[in-house]
């Protein structure tokens, strides 16, 4: 996939990323609908993105952070940080970059979603327990 060049709202924050797969996806929890006052859209970035200014990062909760412009706010990316198969796996804010052309093809926290807005079409869509459930210990002590 073609690197993506983008950039926050104010522009202090440059980032270069490349989709790790040809999608993008939707996240409805109470975290992200508090952080962009609507869901979070993202695609998957490859290992080796890039961000040059002002960025900063809050621990959001046990498992993840979110990062941001400290300028204008400007939400970048999404990021696992507990120990594990999935640690660094790092989903990149869609709306930095111009169209990417990629599919929204999958809903997270589906069941956590306000009644106010719906996308159209068909994709796969993941309840609160089911994502949950991903990040959940397993019997020998790492994540699953």
């Amino acid at each position: 996939m073609p690197e993506l060049q983008g950039q926050c709202m104010c522009g202090a924050v440059t980032v270069t990323a490349t989709p790790a797969r040809d999608a993008l996806g939707a996240c409805h929890c109470d975290q992200c609908r508090r952080w962009t006052s609507s869901m979070l859209v993202t695609f998957q970035a490859e290992p080796g993105y890039a961000a040059l200014g002002p960025v900063k990062t809050y621990t959001s909760s046990d498992w993840a952070e979110r990062a941001f412009c400290s300028e204008c706010g400007s939400a970048l990316w999404y990021r696992i940080t507990l120990p594990g198969e999935m640690h660094g796996h790092t989903q990149m804010a869609a709306g930095l970059f111009e169209d990417t052309g990629h599919p929204l093809t999958h809903e997270l926290y589906i069941d956590k979603k306000p009644t106010g807005y719906a996308f159209a079409g068909e994709r796969q869509q993941m309840t609160k327990a089911e994502v949950e459930a991903m990040f959940a210990p397993s019997e020998e002590g790492d994540s699953q």
